[in-house]
């Protein structure tokens, strides 16, 4: 049988449209959740008059374990991606996944409305932070996995989306704390945003197979041995090396996309049995690290600042203007200007690539920017109790996270498309896969860190 040499036009653009739905909901989960501190502080953090002071009766540092509990999951789970893949159908992983999303954000907008006490509630959402991200940790892999199949474009679409996630939540976060209706009912309607969010995507997944362009490229195994074979081959690898070259993945997975299908399902769909046992035997997973190693301790580097920080310190910081403002304050200057600022900083490698992979500048520069840990501790962080304020203004606060987010989403991106390029195009799956590992591992690191450095405070 011949290969078709023809290919069905995206009409309408719909599968990018579907692809750039799916990739704002593999992270609207940890999006929701953190841009959402406010509210959940002010459910756990109830204060009493002491002496006529009023008084914190017991502080959950909710920022710090939210944030350890959304990341151990995507350590996790990157460790078992490799089993999940070839026991769990993709169906399955995929609609599994959104279906179980969604009923923890239904759970998490009625538990709005039901009274409880604070252990009790705390307890719970927890609870809900490590499930739901248990399961946006296998969502993002599994899409990952299927996005890589098509053509280079809708790669880039897909991280588009992630990108957009956490600005998406913050818009509505000031959305809800624009209206006029009490806190109770804002937040109810914030967390029915992400209800919302999940059930879109389930049903934009559930279309996708619908679709002739679709069919055409999702269908696994369907070409034969033919002279085209190794020109998909060696597209298939520019695919793979150029993937994350500027584009966005979210709020702060950018480069997960790199465990994109694994090798046997890429050899099944690009080359037939016969041809793929003719390609050179891949390195092992040492031999790759020791030329790698660079990237991955860049961006396991560039993680542990950004999360060591992020939320834990910088939800806490206070307007110098207390009034109208102070309701917007965090939303705006922490996390709508980290997303847009992180999401700037990793389209501008769409243009400026420097310093080059080769370059000694590149770690250092890497590492200089733990310089912003101590000077987002010296802003406005409320309540503190060992470090002065130098940076009261909010002007201040709002430079400092602009070049704290560029810098992070410029290095991430850089780091993550550099380390496929050190290796033979054979071994860039593998290094794509070592530097995710790497990558969950800085993040699980920085929500490890913030517990420290917020008592620092």
């Amino acid at each position: 049988m011949k290969r078709q040499t023809a290919s069905p036009q995206d009409r309408g653009c719909l599968v990018g449209i579907i692809f750039f739905i799916l990739g704002q909901g593999t992270l609207l989960p940890w999006n929701f959740f953190m841009t959402a501190s406010l509210y959940f502080q002010g459910r756990l953090n109830t204060t009493e008059l002491v002496n006529g002071t009023a008084t914190v009766q017991k502080e959950y540092h909710f920022n710090n374990w939210m944030t350890l509990l959304s990341q151990l999951p995507l350590l996790l789970f990157t460790l078992l991606n490799s089993f999940m893949y070839q026991r769990i159908s993709e169906a399955m992983r995929i609609a599994g996944s959104l279906v179980f999303i969604l009923l923890l954000f239904i759970l998490t907008a009625v538990l709005v409305k039901v009274p409880m006490d604070e252990d009790r509630f705390f307890s719970i959402t927890m609870a809900t932070i490590w499930f739901i991200n248990s399961f946006g940790a296998v969502l993002q892999g599994s899409l990952f996995g299927l996005v890589g199949l098509l053509p280079q474009k809708y790669s880039a679409v897909f991280m588009s989306g992630q990108a957009l996630a956490g600005t998406f939540a913050a818009i509505a976060m000031l959305l809800a704390l624009a209206s006029d209706t009490d806190a109770e009912s804002a937040a109810l309607g914030y967390f029915i945003t992400p209800c919302v969010g999940a059930l879109i995507t389930l049903f934009s997944y559930l279309l996708l197979p619908r679709l002739e362009f679709a069919q055409h490229y999702l269908k696994r195994g369907k070409y034969e041995e033919g002279p085209g074979d190794q020109q998909l081959l060696k597209e298939r690898n520019k695919t793979e090396n150029g993937k994350l070259n500027g584009h966005a993945n979210g709020s702060l997975g950018c480069g997960a996309e790199t465990a994109a299908a694994p090798d046997a399902e890429v050899r099944e769909a690009f080359l037939s049995p016969e041809r793929a046992e003719k390609e050179p035997a891949k390195a092992s997973v040492t031999e790759v690290f020791k030329k790698i190693w660079v990237m991955a301790f860049c961006v396991t580097f560039v993680f542990t600042v950004t999360l060591s920080v992020f939320p834990a310190v910088t939800a806490d910081v206070r307007t110098a203007f207390p009034g109208k403002w102070e309701r917007f304050f965090i939303s705006v200057c922490c996390f709508l200007i980290f997303n847009v600022s992180d999401w700037l900083g990793r389209t501008v490698t769409t243009v400026i690539r420097w310093p080059r992979k080769e370059s000694h500048l590149f770690p250092l520069l890497v590492v200089s920017r733990v310089l912003f840990v101590p000077l987002l501790m010296l802003c406005n962080v409320q309540p503190r109790d060992h470090l002065p304020v130098l940076f009261a203004h909010d002007a201040a606060f709002t430079a400092i996270m602009v070049l704290f987010s560029v810098s992070s989403g410029y290095f991430v991106c850089l780091s993550m498309s550099y380390a496929p390029q050190m290796v033979e195009p054979k071994d860039a799956e593998t290094a794509g896969a070592l530097m995710t590992f790497f990558l969950a591992l800085g993040l699980s690191i920085g929500a490890a860190l913030s517990f420290a450095l917020r008592a620092l405070v």
